[in-house]
This record gives C-alpha cells, sequence and structure tokens, in this order.
C-alpha cells in the first residue's frame, strides 16, 4: 500500500504503458524511462552518487524493527482501519512496504540519485487486486504524510552519519528528496492504472457482487433474505460455522483446493466462498459442529504451500453467519498478534486468551503471575496439566491419555502445585487459560 514506504495521491494522468492486473501476478512489467527526458532534476556529482551509494548499501538489509515502524506509519490513518485489522491485507502492505524500499535502495546501488525505473512489482499486483476485491478506494493523502515523514527521517539520519560536510550534506539531502518523492509519485501513478483495470476486468462479476452482498450481511444491514440468498447461492436459514482459510507465506499455495479440504474435514458438501484478497477465502459451511483441528491439520497436509484455518463457533440463521465469522476473525488476529504459526485454530478453544492479550504485554505478565516457576520447568508437566484439566480432573483418564502409570501423574500433579503460586484446585481456570497462552506463543 505504500511507496517505498510512502504514499501518494492518485494522479489523474495514468501511463498506457502500465502492465495488466489480470496479466499474471507474478509478472513483473517495466515502463521505459529514457534516462535523459525523464530526468527531473540535474545529475548529483561523483562525491555525492559515492555517499547515496554508501548509505544504500547500508540500509538495504532492512530490520525488522524500520519494517514494522514503516509499516506502522502506512496504517495509521482511521480509512484504513479495514486493511490494518485484516492480517492479511496487514501483510500484503507490509510485503510492498519492503519491495518497494528495496527497489528504491537498490537502484541507488546501481544508479545513485536518478530517477527509478517504475516497474510493476508482483506486491503491487497483488495489491491492486486487493483493493478492487475489498471494494477499498485509493485515496493515500493522509496516510502517505505519515509514512513520508517516517521514511525520509529514517534516510536523513544515515545521511547525517555519512558526511558532516555542509556543501555535500545539502546536495545529497537535495538529490535524496527529488529521488525518493519522484519515485513515489510514479508508482502511485502506476498503481492507480493497475486498480483501474482490474476493476474493469472484474466489473459485474461474482465475486464482486457475493463479496457486496455479504458485506452488507456482516454490517448487520436490512437486506431481504430471499434476494441474499440468491445472490449468494447459499442458504441463510439453520447453522452456520464460518471459516477463513489464508497464507501468509511467500510460498504461493492452493486457496481453492485448501477450501474443499476444508469443508471435507466439516463433513459437509457445499458451501459459500467469497475472495477477500489474493490471498484469503471467507467460506461458511452449513453444519454444527467445528472439527478438531487434527482432523483438519490432516486434510491440509496434503496440500503444498502454507495455509492456515481459523474457525468461528457455529450459529443460527443471518445472526449466526455474522457472529461466526467475526470470530473466525478474531481468532486470526489472535494468531497475528501472537505471531504464532499455528495452522489451525477454533475460536472456541482460545476464547479466553483473545480477552486477555487485547495488551500482549499484560498477557506475558499475567503468564507469569498464574504460573510461576512452571514456566520454566519440564514441558512434560505443563502437558499433563493441560491434559488433567482437559480431562476434567479425572487422574486416571489422564494416564490413560498420556499412556502412563496413575502414580507417576500423581507425582507430577504434586509437583506442579509446589511450582504455582496457588494450588491447581484453586485457580484451575486462570492456569488453563494461561498454559493455552503460552501453547500458541510456542507456535512460533
Amino acid at each position: 500500500m505504500s511507496p517505498c514506504g510512502l504514499r501518494s495521491p492518485p494522479s489523474s494522468s495514468l501511463s498506457e504503458s502500465s502492465p495488466s492486473a489480470g496479466a499474471g501476478i507474478g509478472r513483473s512489467t517495466e515502463i521505459s524511462l529514457n534516462p535523459v527526458e525523464n530526468e527531473l532534476w540535474p545529475a548529483p556529482s561523483d562525491r555525492v552518487r559515492e555517499l547515496i551509494r554508501n548509505i544504500a548499501e547500508k540500509l538495504l538489509p532492512l530490520s525488522d524493527g524500520v519494517l514494522d515502524e514503516l509499516a506502522a506509519a502506512s496504517l495509521q490513518d482511521p480509512q484504513y482501519r479495514e486493511f490494518a485489522a485484516d492480517p492479511v491485507l496487514a501483510e500484503t502492505d507490509r510485503r510492498l512496504v519492503a519491495a518497494n524500499l528495496k527497489r528504491w535502495l537498490r537502484s541507488n546501488i546501481q544508479s545513485p540519485g536518478r530517477r527509478v525505473p517504475n516497474n510493476a512489482s508482483p506486491e503491487t499486483l497483488i495489491y491492486a487486486r486487493d483493493v478492487v476485491l475489498r471494494g477499498l478506494v485509493l485515496d493515500e493523502l493522509p496516510s502517505w504524510r505519515a509514512t513520508q515523514r517516517t521514511t525520509w527521517r529514517w534516510w536523513l539520519d544515515a545521511c547525517f552519519s555519512e558526511t558532516s560536510d555542509l556543501k555535500e550534506l545539502r546536495a545529497l539531502i537535495e538529490v535524496s528528496a527529488n529521488s525518493l518523492t519522484t519515485f513515489a509519485d510514479d508508482w502511485i501513478e502506476a498503481v492507480a492504472a493497475h486498480v483501474d483495470e482490474v476493476r474493469n476486468e472484474l466489473a459485474g462479476g461474482a465475486h464482486l457482487q457475493r463479496y457486496a452482498t455479504v458485506e452488507l450481511l456482516l454490517q448487520g444491514s436490512r437486506i431481504v433474505r430471499p434476494r441474499a440468498e440468491a445472490q449468494l447461492g447459499y442458504a441463510l436459514t439453520g447453522r452456520h460455522v464460518a471459516a477463513i482459510v489464508w497464507t501468509d507465506s511467500d510460498v504461493a499455495a492452493d486457496l481453492e483446493q485448501a477450501a474443499e479440504q476444508t469443508m471435507r474435514a466439516c463433513g459437509v458438501t457445499t458451501r459459500l466462498t467469497v475472495v477477500a484478497s489474493t490471498a484469503a477465502l471467507w467460506l461458511w459451511m452449513p453444519t454444527r459442529e467445528v472439527p478438531a483441528p487434527s482432523v483438519v491439520m490432516c486434510e491440509l497436509s496434503r496440500l503444498a504451500g502454507t495455509v492456515r484455518v481459523a474457525f468461528g463457533r457455529p450459529g443460527d440463521d443471518v445472526a449466526g453467519f455474522r457472529r461466526s465469522h467475526m470470530e473466525a476473525a478474531a481468532a486470526q488476529r489472535l494468531l497475528t498478534r501472537l505471531r504464532s504459526r499455528l495452522s489451525v485454530v477454533r475460536y472456541e478453544d482460545v476464547q479466553l486468551v483473545d480477552l486477555l492479550t487485547a495488551d500482549v504485554a499484560q498477557a506475558d505478565q499475567f503468564v507469569k503471575d498464574i504460573l510461576g516457576d512452571l514456566v520454566d520447568t519440564d514441558p512434560l508437566l505443563m502437558d499433563t496439566v493441560s491434559t488433567y484439566i482437559g480431562e476434567r480432573f479425572n487422574r486416571s483418564s489422564t494416564a490413560q491419555k498420556l499412556f502412563t502409570h496413575r502414580n507417576t501423574i500423581d507425582r507430577r500433579l504434586a509437583r506442579v502445585d509446589e511450582l504455582l503460586p496457588q494450588p491447581l484446585n484453586q485457580n484451575s481456570v486462570s492456569v488453563a487459560a494461561a498454559l493455552q497462552l503460552l501453547k500458541l506463543r510456542a507456535s512460533t
């Protein structure tokens, strides 16, 4: 969403040589720039070229901290709340920030201080399709200003560290500003063209109509049920389970096949599928139960690429349709918030953890306060406690589940009580929540 970490308002003058978004996301098409006619500022001196190249080489290995700061600035404007709240869209934005910034830095290593060729990267084409699929509008000025300040401050700090000669510094800053600002303007002009092309490509298509209808239902808008069902090809009466199938990996995954496998794991033969972005599908299935994560993982293990699934709880009619999806989205955001690599999650299993982790730092303190010394002990003890709680405090069935002797379970639980700040039987709910949080964090 951000050119080199920058945003700029869309230009009304769109390049006719822009590549078509429908021509394939993986293809990179270059818009030719005449090196003489398209240079908007004088060529820098050899010394300034050397300074720019040195800085770009030092900054090219982008740290996570820099990317986090740029991505946060990119999404801080309220009108981009939908991008910020959706982990898949936020990751798309982060990758675009990284790709564009690296492209600008690499260009300044090869041709310091010169105008950057306007290539349509895969990340740009993915973003253009996501904007159209989600019905978003390109109006980027406020967020551009915020990200511009962040990017420029980062580059400016490096300039002041590179030279103390005021004449060199003045020339360095002037050329850098011209290069960075022009790169942003060129990029936003190209992406606006791609967005228009995708809109024309998908205009009147079933995917966009289905998404628009689902959005009305999720927002609680008044919509005639028979009309909505006709547009969706899905009955809104009865029981539903919603799921979000997505990938946050650079490795391409077959999301449609993953949706099919998820449906099979739920034991149904029909589903409503909405294309939420290039990397995510929203599903609704007419079923009364959510399958065990192990069943879903078994189905997904046959697929290439990394696919993840988040489930909401079953719900009835339109209200249940809406609530189950909101819960699936909350479970998805929880995994992102905790940086968990868990591949399948059910909201019913993490509801309490979701409530506890609105502030991750406070959640970590909660774990320390509740589990005490148990946190740093043998994982076998924590596994025993989790199983014991899951077996409703039945020591015999816990022993059977763990394939060990009842006396061994007794000794382990006695040791657990020594390590916990409070005995397990006095604080079991909090201990269960803390253990679940630890399990999610361990999957990072």
